[in-house]
C-alpha cells in the first residue's frame, strides 16, 4: 500500500550544494508537497528516501546521500517572518545505516551556503554589485547568523582564491558571523569550565561541556590515549575505539543535560552533542598529504561526526571550539598555544581552519557574542529529485 500523504514519485526541485566540507541537498520549504512542510513522519520519510537511507550496505546508492556523514544532509530553506532575519534554515543529519533524521543541531559546514541558495532562489535580493548580507535564522537551534556572500552582476560568486583545506578547489570566501552562539548558564550547562565524565570502562575523564554552535564535549587526546594528530582512517578503521569514543559521547550528553541515559544519546541523538579530541600544537600530515608545522597552528583537535572521526572540522565544532578557547581554565584554553588572542589556528585532519570568538566576562558568566569563521560554497546540480515509492508510514 502506498502512502496517501503525498505523492513519492512527484518531482521535487532541489539543489545539490557543497558548503565549506559538507555536501547537502537543499529545498525550499514550500517546495515539498505540503504534508513534509511540517515536522513529522511525512517529512522524514520523505527526506530519507531522498537520501537514500536506511541503506545496510552504508553506500547510498540509491539516493542523493555518498554514504558519508558530510554528505548525508538535507535542508530546507524558507522566507523568515522575523523583522531581524530573511530566511530560515533547517538542518537534518541524516543518519546513513538507521531510518532516522537529527534535527538536534546546526551544520556549520552547510551554513555557507544558506546565502548563495538564497539568493539564487528569490529567497532575498541581491544587490547589483559587491557584498549581498544574509540574515539567516537557524531554526534547529534558534541563533541568527549573517553571511557575507560576494554578488556580481547581480548573481552569487562561486569562483574565488579562497581555500579551504578539506576542499579541493579554491573558491569565493563567505564569511560568517555567529551571533551570541552561547549565552549565560546554556552556554556551559554544568557551570563549570571544567568537569569529570565517570566513563564505564575508562573511569574519569576531564572535559569541557560548552554550548555554544553545537553542543560540544572536548577531551584531551593523551586522557583517551590518543596522540591528537590521528587520521580518520586510523580511527575508523577501529571499531573498539569508536565504541569507546561513543561512550564518553553519550555520558557528556547525559551530564549536559540533554538526554536522560547514554543509551538514549546512542540511540536518538547521535549529530548532538559533539566529541572532538585535542591536544598542543605538533606537526602532523594532513589527509591531502601536506606537512603541517606545529607553528602554523595552536592547537591539534579531531572531532566525531554520526558516529565516526570527520575527514576535516565541522563549522559548528570551530565555533565550539573558538569559544571554549576564549574562555580561561576550559581544557581548549589550557592545551592551545600559549600567547595566541582571538583567533585560534585549529589543526585537523584536513589541515588547519582558524576562528576568531569575541567573549567578555558579565555577572551572569561567560558570554560568547559573536564568533567569525570563513568558508566557501557552490551549486554542484540544480534540478528535481525523484523520491521512489515507499511503503506507507507506520507499515
Amino acid at each position: 500500500m502506498m502512502s496517501d500523504a503525498f505523492d513519492a514519485c512527484a518531482p521535487i526541485q532541489a539543489t545539490h550544494m557543497r558548503g565549506g566540507t559538507s555536501k547537502g541537498v537543499f529545498f525550499v520549504r514550500d517546495d515539498l508537497p505540503p504534508a513534509a512542510r511540517v515536522p513529522g513522519a511525512a517529512r522524514d520519510q520523505l527526506l530519507l528516501r531522498v537520501i537514500g537511507s536506511p541503506d545496510p550496505y552504508g553506500q547510498q546508492i540509491d539516493g542523493m546521500g555518498n554514504g558519508t556523514s558530510s554528505t548525508s544532509k538535507v535542508v530546507l530553506v524558507s522566507r523568515s517572518a522575523r523583522a531581524d532575519c530573511d530566511v530560515d534554515y533547517l538542518y537534518g543529519a541524516v543518519s546513513i545505516g538507521t531510518p532516522m533524521i537529527d534535527w538536534s543541531g546546526n551544520c556549520g559546514n552547510l551554513t555557507a551556503a544558506v546565502g548563495p541558495f538564497a539568493l539564487a532562489r528569490g529567497l532575498v535580493d541581491a544587490p547589483a554589485e559587491g557584498m549581498a548580507v544574509v540574515r539567516i535564522w537557524q531554526a534547529n537551534i534558534g541563533k541568527r547568523i549573517i553571511a557575507q556572500v560576494p554578488v556580481s552582476r547581480g548573481r552569487v560568486v562561486e569562483e574565488g582564491a579562497f581555500m579551504l583545506d578539506g576542499v579541493t578547489f579554491p573558491g569565493a570566501e563567505i564569511r560568517l558571523e555567529f551571533i551570541d552562539p552561547g549565552v549565560g548558564d546554556a552556554l556551559l550547562p554544568t557551570g563549570r569550565v571544567l568537569d569529570e565524565l565517570n566513563v564505564p570502562g575508562l573511569g574519569r575523564i576531564e572535559a569541557t561541556l560548552i554550548d555554544a554552535g553545537i553542543p560540544s564535549i572536548f577531551v584531551a587526546a593523551a586522557s583517551l590515549g590518543l596522540r591528537g594528530d590521528e587520521t580518520q582512517a586510523d580511527v575508523n578503521a577501529d571499531a573498539g575505539l569508536l565504541a569507546r569514543l561513543e561512550t564518553v559521547r553519550s555520558h557528556g550528553a547525559v551530564a549536559m543535560g540533554l538526554v536522560p541515559d547514554a543509551r538514549t544519546a546512542t540511540r536518538d541523538r547521535p549529530h548532538t552533542p559533539k566529541l572532538a579530541f585535542l591536544a598542543p600544537p605538533a606537526d602532523f600530515t594532513a589527509a591531502g598529504g601536506r606537512r603541517v608545522m606545529a607553528g602554523e597552528i595552536d592547537l591539534l583537535a579531531r572531532i566525531l561526526s554520526m558516529g565516526k572521526l570527520h575527514h576535516a572540522m565541522t563549522g559548528t565544532g570551530a565555533v565550539a571550539i573558538a569559544a571554549a578557547a576564549a574562555i580561561p581554565g576550559s581544557l581548549v584554553a589550557r592545551l592551545r598555544q600559549p600567547g595566541a588572542h582571538d583567533r585560534i589556528r585549529i589543526g585537523h585532519a584536513s589541515g588547519i581552519l582558524t576562528a576568531g570568538a569575541e567573549a567578555r566576562c558579565t555577572d551572569g558568566g561567560w558570554r560568547i557574542s559573536k564568533v567569525v569563521t570563513s568558508r566557501s560554497a557552490r551549486r554542484l546540480m540544480t534540478g528535481v529529485v525523484h523520491p521512489a515509492p515507499m511503503a506507507a508510514i507506520g507499515d
